[in-house]
């Protein structure tokens, strides 16, 4: 009796041999298996102003209808991936360092990036209304005897991260042309994020904080008790590439932001939509940083 043995090929010569087979029935069919498969994805980064899951309710609406409008603009699948960082330096860290694609940074960021790395290319900048520029307010709890900024002498106070635009550099600008200093507070300190200071005043750990319009409007409307003293502006936040994207992808990303006007998706993300924006609209966040010292010098007697 004569045994016959079947020597069977290995499994990846099938699955190569099916992949042949499919190529091969696509290309009957005037179709093809790459292009089924064809996908541009994309990573954007944004860093934690508020907790993580906050922060992917406020941004992802408008990152899928930015994918749609990519998607219409390229004639491709468009896939955003949406990292929250754990911090503003890490924020800049990973964009200057090419580790994501785009970013939405604060001014105050996007000013310590660009100084970083020159290459970095301004997408857009948040509207606020039809102007790229929105508030920051310094808050007390709702049953303070604080009215104004002349009362801070002597005071404790809250300011956001130490990175921050509206919750340090341009608040702490403002104390000191408004006559406080650092000297003249009982203490302060930097709780890193907006939502933190507002909780830290109404808890009534801090006498006064600083933090975003944005924010403080969201936390008071949901009952919050804080109530603002004074305000201040300055830039919005930059939507930023980094150093070596493909430029015609830059161009569709600048495109589809400015396409932006999902009503929903822009009133999750707090702002009005986007506008193309130059270095220049950051000359005043670069002011704020750069007489940083003005908040630290020594009070006068």
């Amino acid at each position: 009796m004569r045994v016959f043995s079947i020597n069977l090929p290995p499994l990846r010569r099938w699955r190569g041999l099916l992949g042949f087979l499919g190529a091969m029935l696509a290309a009957a069919s005037g179709t093809s298996v790459h292009d089924a498969r064809a996908e541009t994805v994309i990573t954007f980064g944004v860093y934690a102003s508020d907790k993580p899951s906050a922060m992917v309710a406020q941004i992802r609406p408008t990152l899928d209808v930015v994918e749609r409008n990519l998607a219409d603009i390229l004639k491709d699948t468009v896939r955003i991936k949406l990292e929250v960082l754990r911090d503003y330096q890490t924020g800049v860290e990973v964009l200057t360092s090419g580790q994501i694609d785009f970013a939405r940074l604060g001014a105050a960021s996007y000013v310590t990036a660009k100084d970083e790395v020159p290459e970095i290319d301004l997408l857009t900048a948040e509207l606020n209304g039809d102007s790229k520029s929105f508030g920051g307010v310094i808050c007390v709890r709702q049953d303070s005897p604080i009215n104004g900024t002349a009362d801070l002498k002597g005071k404790t106070f809250a300011f956001g991260a130490e990175q921050s635009t509206m919750g340090r550099y341009v608040a702490q600008l403002y104390l000191a042309r408004a006559g406080i200093t650092a000297g003249d507070l009982k203490s302060f300190s930097y709780l890193d994020r907006h939502d933190r200071v507002a909780a830290a005043v109404a808890a009534g750990q801090f006498d006064a904080g600083a933090l975003e319009e944005t924010m403080f409007n969201k936390l008071a409307n949901e009952g919050l008790p804080i109530r603002a003293i004074t305000s201040f502006r300055d830039a919005t936040k930059a939507w930023v590439a980094r150093k070596g994207l493909d430029p015609a992808l830059k161009a569709a990303l600048r495109q589809a932001l400015v396409a932006v006007r999902d009503p929903e998706a822009l009133k999750a993300l707090r702002f009005d939509g986007f506008e193309a924006a130059t270095d220049a609209d950051y000359a005043g966040t670069r002011a704020a940083i750069k007489e940083n010292w003005r908040f630290f010098q020594t009070p006068r007697s």
